[in-house]
């Protein structure tokens, strides 16, 4: 039985590398995203690539959505009755702090830390049933240093990191690791609409989160990481 992975954000950036990848790998995927159209193209892209992989399990939902999430993962397990890796990887960046409206803070916390929340809650149930399983939050290196004019979006990350290590501590004795995943400038498109002044080539890839997650997931039972920080080499000072 192929092992399955949940990615969210799968549309774009980290989200459809990691779907591609996991794909690769041999995984049953189920991708989530809004854009059911971009959905449909990643899906095409496996099968074309890699057509003795299960198709993709398409889920075009907003993850805000709380009656969404708990509806489509039910499906999943419905379906496929397990689910070894939850990638919470949806994101948004809006940028400020003192100025931020309360909407965009509030829309930005529901995205990046609720959403996340929402998916491990419904999933965490028949990972503890299995007695395995593998969560990964994309959280930020602002999730571990607050960045000026991004309080927002650090408060999201914060809370990710947060949640992240709660659940390192409150699931390892059911065979279940979780690690947040802290990178910098990664080269995607929010990358650039948060204003990077690093070339693409200067960036972390999205492949080389990917690669971080494969080197997790290939660790003795044992061990675990808490969080890993990735950071681009034109960024440290």
């Amino acid at each position: 039985m192929n092992k399955l992975a949940v990615i969210t954000g799968a549309s774009r950036g980290i989200g459809k590398t990691c779907s591609l990848q996991f794909a690769a790998l041999g995984y049953q995927t189920v991708l989530i995203a809004r854009n059911e159209l971009k959905l449909k193209q990643i899906a095409e892209e496996i099968r074309i690539s890699k057509p003795e992989v299960p198709n993709p399990f398409l889920l075009a939902i907003n993850i805000t959505d709380q009656k969404s999430i708990e509806s489509g993962i039910q499906k999943v397990i419905e379906k496929f009755g397990r689910i070894d890796v939850l990638v919470n990887n949806a994101g948004i960046y809006l940028e400020g702090t003192s100025e931020l409206s309360i909407e965009n803070f509030e829309e930005q916390l529901n995205t990046n830390l609720t959403a996340a929340f929402g998916l491990i809650k419904n999933i965490v149930p028949i990972m503890k049933k299995q007695k395995q399983g593998y969560i990964f939050n994309i959280a930020s290196r602002a999730g571990k240093v607050g960045f000026a004019e991004s309080g927002g979006y650090s408060a999201s990350k914060f809370g990710l990191v947060g949640l992240s290590e709660s659940l390192f501590r409150e699931l390892a004795g059911f065979g279940i690791s979780v690690t947040a995943i802290c990178p910098g400038w990664v080269d995607t498109e929010m990358a650039y609409e948060a204003g990077t002044l690093l070339e693409a080539t200067e960036m972390i890839q999205t492949l080389d989160i990917f690669k971080a997650m494969e080197w997790l997931l290939n660790l003795s039972p044992n061990a675990r990481v808490k969080e890993l920080i990735i950071e681009s080499a034109k960024s440290i000072h």
